[in-house]
């Protein structure tokens, strides 16, 4: 099995997600298509707390491994979840040719329980006693939001990697400076995994406050100065957003950063907005890393 990292570095991904329920899928597969042809190294598919949109999530990650021809990630979360449904679904997932799995604690909504894994942890070393994948799994920058303090994040998260993870997929951030201080901090902790940027563009005033509420992420200056000139205008709030964004990754790349994983929210167009713009970097980047 290849590691992720095996062909090319800085590496460039996608994260969509599947309809909620019963959906179809016609839509979803129209934004694969979209991003595939963007030739990223990676994508992922969350995985709901229902069981219908736990079994999208396996039918998605498995087109985009074998009709696709790009690896695909599958992510699996702790809630609502047994050790034989995971099991069941890991050994689905092995048969379809999927090698990536991102482990998850995931959100804890109202009703859901957290039965036979309460951490990510438990699930990474569940994954890794029982199977063979590669184990991706989350990092905050500015710390989990139910964690006290970022030190004691730093410790839940060495406690993931000693378990084994390939990867680390951050949270979305909107001041690089957060990130870098975060990636200083997890060194000096003894965390050599790759970490990955998650950069999630803002399209709208009322997405960045549904986003902040839910990760905790600290909103800059130079993000408030553009909500508050082109919050009012849809058109100029997407074209704003996707500048930031680029500029973040731009800067990020400059800084030696192991990967980029950009939080699509389903919107191929601004992803390829994204992506096109940095092509010339990326592909300078990976010549000089050879």
């Amino acid at each position: 099995m290849k590691t992720f990292f095996e062909a090319r570095r800085p590496t460039l991904t996608f994260e969509i997600f599947p309809p909620k329920g019963t959906g179809d899928l016609d839509s979803i597969f129209a934004t694969v298509d979209a991003l595939a042809s963007l030739a990223p190294d990676l994508i992922s598919v969350t995985y709901g707390a229902g069981g219908t949109s736990r079994e999208n999530t396996v039918e998605i990650a498995s087109a985009i491994q074998n009709s696709y021809d790009i690896p695909a990630l599958a992510h699996l979360t702790c809630v609502g979840c047994t050790r034989d449904e995971l099991d069941r679904t890991l050994c689905t997932l092995a048969e379809k040719g999927v090698e990536n799995v991102l482990a998850l604690r995931g959100d804890l909504a109202e009703g859901d329980t957290l039965t036979d894994f309460k951490y990510a942890s438990d699930l990474i070393k569940f994954i890794r006693e029982k199977h063979k994948f590669n184990v991706f799994a989350a990092c905050y920058p500015e710390k989990h939001v139910e964690a006290k303090s970022l030190r004691e994040d730093i410790t839940y998260l060495k406690n993931k990697t000693d378990q084994g993870v390939d990867v680390l997929i951050s949270q979305l951030f909107f001041d690089n400076a957060h990130f870098y201080d975060f990636l200083e901090t997890v060194r000096a902790a003894g965390i050599t995994t790759p970490v990955v940027a998650g950069i999630m563009p803002i399209t709208s005033a009322s997405q960045i406050s549904r986003m902040v509420s839910m990760c905790g992420a600290t909103v800059p200056e130079a993000v408030q100065k553009i909500i508050r000139a082109y919050g009012h205008n849809s058109m100029a709030m997407k074209e704003a957003g996707i500048t930031y964004a680029t500029s973040q990754i731009v800067d990020l790349l400059a800084s030696g950063v192991d990967g980029i994983h950009l939080y699509t929210m389903n919107q191929p167009d601004i992803a390829k907005r994204i992506a096109e713009s940095l092509r010339g970097i990326f592909y300078s980047l990976r010549v000089k890393r050879g």
